[in-house]
Parts: structure tokens; C-alpha cells; sequence
């Protein structure tokens, strides 16, 4: 009798990479995905940086066939208190059989550490199936396998306030200015992924308002 694949969740931050990772988890098949995990601002409904709305996210989860944990946190929110909640939520899905978190980070070792460190201490595992990936190869891959996503949010001092919500096509990439990563990973942009093969149906989307806050800039997408 085959035994029972570990449980793993995906951080799940609305974006590209997040469901780019849970296309290959699934895919690769070890092991058993069973949630998503996001961190979202409570005062403004929104997941904490991308500052895409909990409905939308929600919507997401659902075509991924997937149940959406929600990490409460407050603005500001000091990273202590960041930790704390991560740290319990993590801990209540290790009760319930979750032996692994799936992150979509590329490259940044700093970021890799960091989560690896805070998860070290509960015996949850972290596993990053894109790392390593050339970017600008995987940002094709990406698009090539019909992946649809809209930049949500921008770094004005890395690209042009006009970058807010265009969509993560080929002309976007031909349009970054040199020293851009084609895939955001330094923090240039974040996504919002509206369809692919990662989820049963599209999401529609119509764009909203952009506006700009603590230095980064936010194109609000709104459900279609």
C-alpha cells in the first residue's frame, strides 16, 4: 500500500511566483497540498503588501480548489508581532498533519534564511520548487504556460508610476528598464494572478484607482 504523501500549504501572496510554485508542486507530486496561507492587513482587507482585496484572494483559493488560512495582522504592524501570528497559525497547521510550507521565492538567499529560521524551531520544512530558476527564462515559462497576472504593486524608485497595472506580458518585459529582474524578485513589482494553469477558471478583473502609499505605488484591481 503506497503511504500518504506529506501535507504541505503555499504562502500565498496573490502573486506570480506563489502560484507559478503551486503549478510545480503539483505537478512534481510529492507532496500533498492542502491550503493556502496568506497574510492579510485586517484594516484594509487587503493581503499585506501586494494590497490586492480579500475577495479577490478568496476567489483565487477557490480556483485553485484549495481553502484559503488567513494570518490576521495589524497596520502597522510591528515584525514582532508579524512572527508571533505567523508562528501560531504555523503551529496549528502542524497540529492538523502540515509538515511543509511551499515558498515562490527565486534567488534572495536573505529571504530563503530568514524563512527557514522561523519555521526551524516549529519542525515544519520549507520547500522553494522555482529556486534557482534564471529568471528571465522562468518569466517566459511563466507567460508562455498562460499564466495571466497584473502588477498590483510598484516600486517608483525602480519603474515608472505608468508600470501599475500592466499586464505580465512579453511587452512588459521588453519594456523594464536595464536591471530590472524580469520576475520583480528584488522587489520591483508584485502580482496579482488572475488565471492560469494553476486554477479551474479565470478570475475577472477590471482595473480600479492607483494610488500612492508608504513610497510604493498601487494599482487596485476590482472584481470584474
Amino acid at each position: 500500500m503506497a503511504l500518504d504523501r506529506p501535507k504541505a500549504v503555499v504562502s500565498w501572496s496573490s502573486g506570480k511566483d506563489a502560484a507559478f510554485a503551486l503549478l510545480q508542486i503539483e505537478r512534481e507530486g510529492q507532496f500533498d497540498v492542502v491550503g493556502l496561507l496568506t497574510t492579510v492587513t485586517a484594516r484594509f482587507g487587503r493581503v499585506s503588501m501586494h494590497g490586492v482585496r480579500e475577495t479577490l484572494v478568496e476567489a483565487q483559493a477557490a480556483a485553485a480548489g484549495l481553502p484559503l488560512r488567513k494570518v490576521e495582522i495589524p497596520f502597522p504592524c510591528p515584525n514582532e508581532v508579524y512572527e508571533r501570528e505567523m508562528a501560531r497559525t504555523i503551529g496549528e497547521l502542524k497540529a492538523d498533519g502540515v509538515g511543509h510550507v511551499v515558498f515562490g521565492d527565486l534567488f534572495l538567499e536573505d529571504v530563503r534564511a530568514y524563512r527557514e529560521s522561523r519555521l526551524a524551531p516549529t519542525g515544519v520544512r520549507a520547500v522553494f520548487p522555482l529556486w534557482g530558476r534564471l529568471t528571465k527564462d522562468l518569466a517566459r515559462e511563466m507567460i508562455g504556460a498562460g499564466l495571466e497576472a497584473y502588477l498590483v504593486c510598484i516600486d517608483p524608485r525602480k519603474l515608472p508610476r505608468e508600470f501599475a497595472g500592466r499586464r505580465f506580458d512579453e511587452s512588459l518585459l521588453r519594456d523594464l528598464p536595464a536591471g530590472v529582474d524580469p520576475c520583480g524578485e528584488r522587489g520591483e513589482f508584485h502580482t496579482f494572478v488572475a488565471g492560469g494553469p494553476m486554477f479551474s477558471r479565470s478570475i475577472p478583473v477590471v482595473p480600479g484607482e492607483v494610488v500612492e502609499r508608504d513610497g510604493f505605488v498601487f494599482a487596485d484591481l476590482l472584481p470584474g
